[in-house]
């Protein structure tokens, strides 16, 4: 048993938190689950988190940023942790040592947590027991996920997923909010939130809270189909309907569904609707408009509407987006 992080002062008692280090470690993400459940917190007693690193391979093991590291343990730790964090992994085609594969089913046979940040999903995956589930990733690596591993539910607009005490997060910073769920659930909000504040970070990000991302636009779009979304997105105030699109288009109903479906996997009228909220998501940030000025420009006209499609489509209100996102300081917006 290796010397475990933590207040050198106290004899902690709380979870064993296992960090897998690996070649070509994703620095960043593996740093987040060392900050949080590794730094010593003697205002939060011996109950807090026992920490240790484990190498899923033998060395030397490099790490983004030019950096070689070492483990605290090996692949035998697993056996004996609690929750085990994955913070990224080499590649989305990368193979996954079978060793690891076999300790990570079997810690969570015996009751461990398994939680994974960004990419590394792809180890989760490749265990089997992600299969019938749902899970979510970097939305960069959702399609591939699901291609390569299409028993599994993915969920691309979300921040984090818990299912059987199995946790998936999307992006980098998504793992913070994820990683503090987790204390959340094991100390209580008043812990949690202490921890962010530790971090300077908003205390609390639900998991059903969208991914902020614009996704990119594929590039062979038909002509004609990318000739009228920079029309839609030219007069987003125009009242849209499929009809006038494909017309727009010169293209029968029937047919601009199937190339515009084809074309970007979504319909015209979700599409629409996306780029409203992309609109108004950028008038959030970078202006002091009122939200009912907003709701008319973007198209949805009415506050009640564009507080719908928010709150549907994001999880959260627009006053709480400009709160969180703003560039500017804000007066409190009427009328939520």
């Amino acid at each position: 048993m290796p010397q475990l992080s933590g207040n050198p002062n106290e004899k902690l008692t709380g979870p064993l938190v296992v960090n897998l280090i690996y070649d070509g470690l994703c620095t960043f993400e593996f740093a987040l689950a060392a900050e949080i459940f590794g730094l010593a917190r003697p205002e939060l007693g011996p109950q807090w988190y026992r920490y240790a690193s484990a190498a899923v391979e033998a060395g030397p093991l490099r790490a983004h940023g030019g950096l070689q590291i070492s483990a605290e343990a090996g692949i035998e730790l697993l056996a004996m942790a609690d929750l085990i964090v994955i913070a990224g992994w080499k590649g989305a085609d990368q193979p996954v040592p079978i060793a690891l594969i076999d300790a990570l089913q079997q810690a969570w046979a015996r009751g461990a947590r398994l939680a994974s940040i960004c990419s590394g999903v792809f180890v989760l995956a490749a265990t089997g027991l992600l299969a019938g589930k749902k899970a979510t990733t970097h939305w960069r690596y959702a399609e591939q996920l699901q291609r390569q591993y299409p028993d599994i539910s993915v969920d691309a607009d979300v921040l984090y997923v818990e299912q059987q005490r199995i946790y998936t997060s999307a992006g980098s910073a998504a793992g913070i909010d994820l990683l503090l769920h987790i204390v959340r659930q094991d100390f209580g909000a008043a812990v949690a939130n202490s921890v962010a504040r530790r971090l300077v970070m908003p205390p609390h990000r639900s998991g059903g809270q969208a991914q902020f991302i614009e996704r990119p636009v594929p590039v062979d779009l038909h002509h004609r189909i990318a000739k009228v979304m920079d029309l839609v997105r030219k007069e987003l105030t125009t009242d849209w309907t499929v009809d006038l699109m494909a017309d727009a288009a010169a293209m029968s109903r029937r047919t601009f569904l199937r190339r515009f479906s084809e074309a970007i996997s979504q319909s015209p009228s979700q599409w629409l609707i996306d780029t409203r909220i992309a609109e108004a998501k950028q008038l959030l940030e970078t202006t002091l408009l009122p939200l009912e000025q907003i709701s008319a420009l973007v198209g949805f006209g009415s506050l009640q509407t564009l507080r719908h499609h928010f709150l549907r489509k994001l999880g959260i209100t627009p006053t709480s987006y400009r709160r969180t996102f703003s560039y500017h300081q804000q007066p409190t917006d009427e009328g939520e």
